[in-house]
């Protein structure tokens, strides 16, 4: 009988201390946005915080596969990774008012306020920085920031490669060359095109006027085989406490490589 009990609670003690460990081992957390959308992320490393924004048809796991994270873990950097609303492990609401109004805006407003980040640098790529450009009009805690694999184009509200993509996406236009690729790679992992559609449509703008407000240091850093989405020099020019680093590589590349992540990190710790 006594050891019948004292089996039991060592038993009930290992199981506490497993649940725990499991808990803390875990990076990945989320929480309830605005709109109750769930939005996951992971959080790893202790120290100066760094968020890091993913690109389209991806999500937070695309950091996974590049230098950068591992160096800025290596250095003592907190590194906070979303997935975006409509892709990862966050939730993937179909209706179109689910993507409208900057809502992946109030997303990372919140979650920052959610990790109570009083001051953090940012880093976004592709996609990803067109996002960080608009939270960069709204969001003082961000310190410094980083826009990679990006020109000045995303500040047209009309610009042609967007609203191309979109209506690919959205099934309103047959493919073409330029989107093929990119629909056909969707399909083959499984992404949900609806969704796409909709990042596409209502994907954020900051238009130069507002660019030109946006007063942190930034820099620009794109590959030298990657001039698809604008100039980054006149991106540049329109920021006023910028400037750019040109690295080699093409879009798809760029944000895995060393020298992506050598740019950065000589960025931040300057």
């Amino acid at each position: 009988m006594l050891f019948s009990k004292w089996y039991g609670r060592w038993a009930v003690l290992l199981l506490l201390v497993g649940c725990t460990t499991h808990q803390e081992s875990s990076p990945f957390q989320d929480f309830a946005s605005f709109d109750q959308t769930r939005i996951s992320y992971s959080d790893e490393g202790h120290g100066p915080p760094v968020v890091l924004i993913h690109g389209f048809i991806s999500n937070g796991s695309m950091w996974d596969k590049s230098a950068l994270k591992h160096e800025l873990l290596g250095a003592g950097y907190r590194v906070i990774i979303p997935d975006l609303r409509g892709n990862g492990r966050s939730d993937k609401p179909q209706a179109a008012e689910a993507y409208q109004h900057d809502a992946e805006i109030k997303d990372l407003k919140l979650l920052a306020d959610h990790l109570d980040l009083r001051a953090f640098r940012a880093v976004g790529y592709s996609r990803g920085s067109i996002v960080l450009a608009k939270w960069l009009t709204q969001e003082r805690r961000i310190t410094k920031a980083v826009i990679g694999g990006m020109g000045a184009d995303f500040s047209n509200p009309d610009w042609d490669r967007r609203i191309a993509f979109a209506d690919a996406f959205s099934g309103r236009a047959e493919l073409t060359e330029m989107t093929r690729g990119a629909v056909e790679y969707a399909q083959s992992i499984g992404a949900d095109l609806k969704i796409l559609g909709h990042l596409q449509d209502f994907q954020p703008v900051t238009t130069l006027d507002e660019l030109q407000q946006i007063d942190q240091e930034i820099r620009v850093i794109c590959g030298n085989e990657d001039l698809d989405n604008g100039d980054p020099y006149e991106l540049a020019q329109h920021l006023p406490n910028a400037h750019v680093s040109i690295v080699s590589g093409d879009h798809n590349q760029t944000y895995k490589q060393e020298n992506f992540a050598k740019s950065v990190m000589e960025f931040l710790e300057k």
